[in-house]
């Protein structure tokens, strides 16, 4: 095969084998192919690199995504944390009030401090075993911080309600016991001058019936009423001088005369031992005293029943 160069001169023959000249074409061929093979691997991205590129674009922004998520879970744990304790600062003073009321209530029944001490904690125990046919998936596992204080609320009411109900029997209780009539109308520097039943009256002389009981002591001394109650009379009434009646419910009705100044007036609540009147001498009277007298559903009793009478 021959092959002729030309240039501005001359022209000169360069003479190949003629093997080389029957592959010359294959040869230009595979040049070719090999060149546009070149451009396309250069001109075209990498499949595998591009998918690795937006791998990492993704785990970046699921990371972020976390993270973000990690910050709101610990301020919601944080707020959540802050109102537990607020909640248990609640239930703590709620259980002080209930001890609180529990030394009341021991104060007022009388009880001995050792057979309900609110200072101490309640025992409790037994043995561990697994309730029989429980399958709620609470009790595999140990109760969360919130279920303990729902729990210590729900013991705690149950408990204030049982208090508040022994509270209200007690009071009742007092409240019998302030009402119940016994004891002096006047202290130990009084003494009685005439009992309950017939008598010679000291201005006839005749035997007459006297409904009461008569302690005599110094003017101005004080007059107490036995029991509780409401006075349902306070001012003068003829023979009586100067009176006061009290209503003690159950029937009772206490009566307190002569006396020289009344302290009470009608519709007025009186508390047990409360000075209501001055010991006096006004009326059908022969000397400073107060006249006693105790009434039952409307009929006299003997006071003298009533002085040293005890609850059962």
């Amino acid at each position: 095969m021959q092959i002729i160069l030309v240039t501005q001169r001359h022209g000169k023959s360069l003479y190949l084998p003629s093997w080389l000249g029957r592959l010359m074409p294959y040869l230009l061929l595979a040049a070719g192919a090999g060149l546009y093979y070149l451009g396309y691997v250069g001109g075209t991205p990498d499949p595998s690199r591009t998918i690795g590129d937006r791998a990492l674009q993704q785990w970046d922004q699921e990371i972020q995504s976390q993270r973000e998520a990690l910050a709101q879970l610990s301020l919601q744990s944080e707020e959540e944390l802050a109102a537990l304790t607020v909640r248990l600062s609640e239930l703590q003073a709620r259980s002080t009030r209930l001890d609180a009321l529990g030394e009341r209530l021991i104060e007022v029944s009388g009880l001995e401090d050792s057979e309900f001490d609110f200072s101490l904690p309640p025992g409790m125990g037994g043995p561990e075993v697994p309730a029989p046919g429980v399958v709620d998936p609470r009790y595999l596992r140990p109760p969360t911080f919130a279920e303990e204080l729902e729990r210590l609320e729900i013991h705690l009411n149950s408990r204030r309600q049982q208090l508040t109900v022994l509270d209200a029997l007690l009071n009742n209780r007092s409240l019998d016991d302030q009402t119940f009539v016994a004891g002096r109308p006047v202290g130990s520097g009084a003494w009685m001058s005439s009992r309950y039943g017939y008598r010679t009256d000291p201005f006839t002389g005749q035997n007459t019936w006297h409904a009461g009981l008569d302690f005599a002591g110094p003017e101005g001394m004080d007059v107490v009423s036995v029991a509780s109650g409401v006075v349902v009379f306070s001012g003068d009434n003829g023979g009586y001088g100067n009176m006061v009646d009290i209503n003690h419910g159950g029937g009772y009705i206490t009566r307190y005369a002569h006396n020289k100044e009344n302290f009470v007036e009608v519709g007025e609540i009186v508390e047990k031992g409360q000075v209501i009147a001055a010991l006096g001498n006004t009326g059908r009277s022969t000397a400073p005293h107060v006249h006693f007298e105790v009434h039952q559903n409307g009929r006299t009793r003997d006071p003298i029943d009533y002085i040293s009478r005890t609850r059962n």
